[in-house]
């Protein structure tokens, strides 16, 4: 059982970006010393709000500060030249020797649709894809290139030297590329069973109701099946937004304060949720009304809050209803007033105390 950190990032608006991408590095840097494996960041670049166009930018300055294994989460491929992604992605792999996790994913920010051009999501959908597997192909080959596509055919034959080396795309330090992951939100997502079947892992979004996640090991049971792979959750990350103090009840104030950055989160997701029509997922109940949903009861459908052990209690008992994910992935939030503090605590308890106790179950269950 592993522990990640994840980032949106996000922030009230009108901070200032180069205070929020301070105080993301110095979360990351804590996060490091606490022991946890993995760092994921998100990519947006319209919305002074969730204010990283570039993650693999943010993640390199940590390189050689930390020994966290970095993840995009994720690269929206449909944004971006498929050319640029595989040249940016294998030099992000070589600086870190490995260390690098390759998520990838159509887009969740209207705005970047609208900047992007205003794409259907099928088509999205189908960018995706064909961005990847040119990426792969570049990846894969010396050239001459001649990739075909839709949207981005690639062709470098006439400007090849390969004695001064001229004309070759470069390649990751692993070869064939870093894991690809995709991100998951609805409960019947096809996109979950697509990359189980490729061997690909998946990560359960934490903006989604608890009740959504054994959707997504129904879809990984079916995509690993069918393909013949094993079935388990050692490639399954699972982030649920977390908030422990020394009591339940210091806890729960903390997650439903208005001044919480637990709060600001549930309250600035589940209104633009409810704009775009996609709020269904984080409500408590499949059958309630998403228009009616409250901040609060958002927060209690998606949020684990409590001491160590409520929270141990309630994430043993998560694996045991939803699926027997291998991986935990834990969002940052804002650090505005008592935020920094009531966070702090959070990441602490959890690598200390929570998380030794939550592997020992593991490892005993098998």
């Amino acid at each position: 059982m592993q522990l990640g950190l994840f980032m949106m990032p996000l922030h009230p608006p009108q901070r200032p970006m180069h205070e929020t991408l301070a105080e993301n590095t110095e979360k990351s840097l804590l996060a490091d010393r606490l022991g946890f494996n993995e760092l994921w960041v998100g990519e947006h670049f319209s919305a002074t709000s969730e204010p990283i166009p570039s993650p693999l930018m943010f993640m390199a300055g940590l390189i050689h500060r930390t020994t966290l294994t970095f993840g995009t989460g994720v690269i929206n491929l449909p944004n971006h030249h498929p050319a640029i992604v595989a040249a940016e992605v294998a030099q992000f792999d070589h600086m870190s020797n490995g260390r690098l996790l390759f998520g990838i994913g159509s887009g969740g920010l209207a705005s970047d649709f609208e900047l992007f051009g205003d794409i259907p999501p099928p088509e999205r959908g189908k960018r995706m894809i064909e961005a990847f597997e040119t990426i792969q192909r570049i990846w894969s080959q010396d050239p001459p290139y001649d990739i075909p596509g839709a949207t981005w055919p690639i062709r470098l034959s006439r400007t090849v030297t390969p004695e001064y080396g001229v004309g070759f795309m470069p390649k990751p330090f692993r070869p064939g590329g870093p894991p690809v992951h995709v991100s998951a939100r609805q409960p019947d997502s096809f996109s979950v069973t697509t990359a189980a079947a490729r061997g690909w892992g998946v990560i359960s979004a934490n903006f989604v109701a608890h009740r959504v996640l054994a959707g997504h090991w129904r879809g990984l049971t079916k995509g690993l099946s069918e393909s013949g792979r094993r079935v388990d959750g050692s490639n399954w990350r699972v982030a649920r937004n977390m908030v422990i103090a020394a009591s339940d009840a210091e806890a729960k104030a903390r997650a439903t304060a208005p001044e919480g950055s637990t709060h600001y989160y549930y309250d600035y997701l589940g209104t633009l949720a409810k704009r775009a029509g996609l709020a269904a997922t984080m409500t408590p109940r499949d059958d309630m009304d998403p228009a009616t949903c409250s901040t609060e009861e958002m927060i209690d459908a998606c949020v684990i809050a409590g001491s160590p052990q409520t929270v141990l209690d309630r994430l043993v008992a998560l694996r045991e209803e939803t699926g027997p994910f291998g991986h935990l992935l834990m969002p940052g939030l804002d650090w505005s007033g008592v935020n920094a503090a009531w966070e702090a605590e959070t990441m602490k308890r959890l690598a200390q105390e929570v998380m030794p106790k939550l592997r020992q179950h593991v490892a005993a269950i098998g």
